[in-house]
């Protein structure tokens, strides 16, 4: 298993999350921590959104503020846009996020 710990990072004010995601899905939910060829690790998400006109993205900072327990104006697709690669960010204490993304991984 991947490293729980790699796919986010603090910033001042948040988390970063990098992020895998996979438009067009069942259901909307997070896989896990997912190694790359690259050697880096994101976080697998899956959404029903297509990737058209902005879509898919909203979806993602859905998933996101609804697993991390923030509002949705928290989350925020900084990088990535057009990308299934995406960088998230979340507003709020670092170490309580942190905290949340370790347990969202945990088996």
């Amino acid at each position: 298993m991947a490293d729980a710990n790699a796919f986010w990072r603090h910033v001042d004010d948040g988390l970063l999350l990098a992020v895998r995601v996979t438009p067009k899905a069942s259901a909307d939910r997070i896989e896990g921590p997912l190694s790359l060829d690259d050697g880096s690790v994101r976080l697998a998400l899956k959404v029903r959104a297509v990737p058209d006109k902005g879509a898919a993205n909203k979806a993602v900072e859905a998933l996101i503020a609804k697993a991390f327990g923030v509002r949705k104006s928290d989350v925020a697709v900084t990088s990535g846009s057009t990308s299934r690669l995406k960088t998230v960010r979340i507003d709020g204490e670092p170490g309580a996020l942190a905290s949340r993304a370790r347990t969202l991984v945990e088996p």
